[in-house]
């Protein structure tokens, strides 16, 4: 009887009410749990204006002082010109780093891709050894590598407010090579995207055009180098994250093999995933500078200071050489379409090439679909995810995840479930969900056998051929803001040779034009799915925007790499080259 009673009471309008009040108590509850999170957004942003506010005082200060400096004189020379000028005592160290501290701010008022300014620089500069490669040489670091002190928070709460115990290993060395690292750039959220924005700094932008993507996860570093405002930097790469923003903001940069530079002390959301490995590697305006970094960075002190790390010093006659290259090439991957403007970039590189004295071969990577599917995805996420996941509690979740977030939320059946009624209409879709669930330590260790395989196998056909180098498309241009999180099948170019784990660069070598940009309308994908049509969505108004190739070499041959690139540069962008 009473719970009759009961029944018809909630069935009434005081059971509306009583619906209301549960979904506003548990709207309130969320909202508390995401209290802390907003404390730290804020806190980073009254942080991020305290630091930039120091480097206009610092900048404006030296200018006072020596009204005399022609700093577009100084902002225009080439890192090996500004190396020459330092060590003769032509230029100070003190002229540079003002200079560029200037620089950097005014960048970043129109791409927000300075996140900390590391005043310690100012200190440094009496202890800059001046014998060191990089004497006086002001260098930018994406927010992941570790600086005493100073807080690297990949965009995520969790890491707000926990500052460095002491410097990355790059850091202490690029201080031994009389370096000055003077800011942290920003991150996507977590890193696991090549786009550039995040809950505790925002959104940074392109140089080119404030409507694209700067690219990531190294954004706030190609934003920086592109708009003039660094002459060399520091990113990671584990899926294309140095060479997306290379790509998309008109610079260079080089994703070495995984070891060959020190990762001890870098901040990750992801400890101990071995599969598919995070690589350091420079960021510049051009490939000489590339070179004088891996200089700097594979010395004593490095190999010192990190054991792990194979004791391989710059191979200079290697990079010298003129010898002419053999030269693999494919214009297409068959799993991304190429833009018009990429296929146009890799031709008439090729042309140049051949020109030049060098052959081409046609060369065409085998199985792209399970590099990038079953050994990169499963090998990332071989815990459905749990991991990653942790780093997100409580906080908020960017935009610029697209849908992973909640994709890895999903119970594991329902992956598989989705993945099996999907895979007749979106096949792509399908297997990423398929290998994004958890796996067994048995299957764990059958996946990394099968990147080993799958790796030996593509050296193999590379010897078949014979040849030095492969040239390759590389994404471009540079997408609109938020998508890159939708078109994850993009990064096929790119994390192929993560999961090789092969040295590959990128060079600029044109720019979109009208032609292009009209052949862009027609664009299809070969799938014609969601991330096709969001693609071609994606890199609509285009023209004028730098578009790349891409360079690889076999497994700790960077200096060959580079060399390759570097003749790259020099038929592609003559203007670049020393006078």
């Amino acid at each position: 009887m009473v719970l009759d009673k009961l029944w018809v009471a909630l069935s009434g309008a005081s059971g509306a009410a009583l619906a209301c009040c549960f979904v506003a108590a548990a709207a309130a509850l969320r909202w508390s749990g995401r209290q802390p999170a907003r404390r730290a957004a804020a806190r980073a942003r009254q942080r991020q204006q305290a630091a930039l506010e120091s480097m206009e005082k610092a900048a404006q200060r030296f200018r006072l002082q020596n009204p005399d400096l022609d700093s577009e004189a100084l902002l225009s020379l080439t890192l090996p010109q500004l190396v020459q000028k330092l060590h003769s005592g032509e230029l100070s160290p003190e002229a540079v780093l003002f200079t560029y501290v200037g620089k950097a701010w005014e960048v970043n008022k129109e791409t927000n891709c300075v996140i900390t300014y590391l005043a310690d620089c100012e200190t440094q500069l009496s202890r800059a050894p001046r014998q060191g490669l990089l004497y006086g040489v002001p260098v930018s670091l994406k927010e992941c590598f570790s600086y005493k002190g100073q807080y690297s928070t990949l965009g995520l709460s969790l890491n707000e407010g926990v500052p460095a115990e002491c410097d990355s290993v790059v850091v202490q060395v690029l201080k031994l090579q009389g370096a000055l690292p003077f800011v942290h750039t920003n991150v996507p959220q977590s890193m696991f995207s090549y786009d550039c924005s995040n809950p505790l700094f925002g959104q940074s932008t392109n140089p080119w055009k404030s409507s694209k993507s700067p690219g990531g996860s190294s954004g706030g570093e190609g934003a920086l180098i592109g708009a003039g405002g660094s002459l060399l930097g520091l990113g990671t790469d584990i899926g294309g994250s140095i060479r997306f923003p290379s790509s998309f903001c008109g610079i260079c940069g080089l994703k070495p093999t995984a070891n060959r530079i020190s990762t001890s002390g870098l901040k990750s959301c992801v400890y101990g995933q071995m599969a598919v490995k995070t690589a350091v590697g420079p960021m510049a305006r051009d490939v000489e500078s590339l070179a004088l970094c891996l200089r700097a960075l594979l010395c004593e002190e490095m190999f010192r200071l990190d054991p792990t790390i194979p004791p391989l010093p710059f191979k200079e006659e290697v990079y010298r050489s003129s010898r002419p290259l053999r030269v693999g090439y494919y214009e297409t991957d068959n799993y991304t379409m190429p833009t018009p403007a990429m296929k146009r970039a890799l031709l008439e590189t090729k042309k140049s090439l051949e020109a030049a004295g060098h052959t081409l071969v046609p060369f065409q990577p085998s199985n792209v679909w399970y590099a990038l599917e079953t050994l990169s995805t499963g090998g990332l996420f071989s815990d459905g995810g749990s991991t990653f996941l942790q780093n997100f509690k409580g906080d908020f979740v960017d935009s610029c995840l697209g849908d992973l977030i909640w994709i890895l939320k999903l119970p594991e059946w329902l992956k598989g479930l989705l993945a099996f009624l999907l895979k007749p209409l979106l096949p792509r879709l399908a297997a990423f969900l398929r290998n994004l669930r958890s796996r067994s330590t048995r299957k764990l260790w059958k996946l990394q056998h099968e990147i080993e395989v799958y790796r030996q196998s593509t050296i193999a056909q590379w010897r078949a051929l014979d040849l030095d180098v492969l040239l390759t498309p590389m994404l471009g241009p540079a997408m609109d803001l938020n998508f890159p999180g939708k078109t994850t099948g993009a990064i096929s170019y790119t994390v192929l040779y993560n999961c090789l784990d092969f040295p590959a660069g990128v060079v600029p070598v044109t720019t979109v034009t009208v032609e292009d940009e009209a052949q862009m309308e027609h664009y299809r994908g070969y799938f014609g799915d969601i991330w096709d049509k969001k693609l071609q969505k994606a890199m609509k108004e285009s023209v004028g925007l730098p578009v790349a190739v891409q360079c690889v070499a076999l497994p700790w041959q960077e200096e060959l790499c580079l060399r390759f690139m570097r003749e790259v540069e020099r038929l592609m962008t003559p203007e670049k080259q020393p006078s």
